[in-house]
């Protein structure tokens, strides 16, 4: 099944219009069967966040939750409000309790920063991150193009499998070292998560620019993109039970109408109802 919605649920006014916040997320559900959760990658949530959402969502409903940024190694010269890793991972564990009861959890996200390369030390961090995520269901997304170049690129998606990560699909612009190019390949029979972020490829690396967040996902796809993405998703179901896909483009409201877009592309959604000697990195073998 593929299974498609946007990033968030708080900011897409074309759906809801002028509605107050504890109603946009009924109304969202209306429309999308899926929602990524973002605010968790900033703090981690509390518990009756989540209790509300699940309560306010249908029963075949699924949230992706994003990874709080002290897991990912986002923080770095920040402060992390957690003073040892088992306090974080403990409280990200009971922060989404509520929806693993409720059924409603699709996988959480580990969006890694453009610094996090392919390196044996980073594989051991993605080991670790792994163990103490238990059998939560994790989904990785790459921002550093080392994972996928000829030398490492069948290696990082045979660790994936082996390791129980589930592939992010990522289309973001092509803007050097610190973005992936689009790599349509399923490491789960379970799942694949695929993220659209656009490809706006002027915008994706003004971290100086006092509003590059908005900047770099300012983007639109059109007809031909989109029908692009339908024959690749319609390839990856074949490859996993199921694929989650949601649009990032939220700058000027363009992830919903393209979201739609993709829907009717779908028939309705796919949706029920809606070289040399090198050291092997992943297994320490020289190969």
């Amino acid at each position: 099944m593929i299974r498609i919605g946007l990033t968030g649920f708080g900011d897409h006014e074309e759906l809801y219009g002028k509605l107050k916040a504890p109603e946009r997320l009924p109304a969202y559900s209306a429309h999308f069967s899926i929602v990524e959760i973002d605010s968790s990658f900033y703090a981690v949530q509390p518990v009756r966040n989540f209790k509300k959402w699940v309560s306010q969502t249908p029963a075949d409903f699924r949230f992706i939750v994003k990874a709080y940024q002290g897991m990912t190694g986002h923080l770095r010269n920040k402060k992390n409000y957690f003073d040892h890793p088992d306090d974080m991972y403990r409280a990200f564990h009971e922060s989404i309790e509520p929806v693993r009861e409720a059924g409603k959890l699709a996988m959480t996200l580990f969006q890694m920063p453009p610094w996090f390369d392919c390196t044996k030390e980073n594989v051991e961090t993605l080991r670790d991150t792994k163990a103490r995520m238990k059998d939560v269901p994790c989904a990785i997304e790459f921002r550093n193009a080392t994972w996928y170049n000829p030398r490492f690129r069948e290696g990082t998606l045979r660790f994936l499998s082996e390791e129980g990560w589930i592939h992010t699909v990522v289309d973001e612009p092509q803007a050097g070292v610190g973005s992936i190019p689009i790599v349509p390949e399923a490491t789960s029979a379970e799942a694949t998560y695929v993220r659209l972020h656009g490809r706006n490829t002027a915008g994706w690396n003004q971290s100086s620019h006092p509003d590059w967040r908005k900047l770099r996902y300012l983007y639109r796809y059109n007809t031909e993109e989109l029908t692009e993405w339908r024959d690749r998703l319609r390839e990856l179901e074949q490859k996993s039970r199921d694929v989650y896909v949601v649009f990032n483009n939220n700058s000027a409201g363009d992830a919903t109408p393209n979201a739609k877009e993709l829907q009717e592309l779908l028939g309705g959604g796919g949706e029920d109802g809606l070289a040399p000697l090198q050291m092997d990195l992943f297994t320490g073998r020289h190969t």
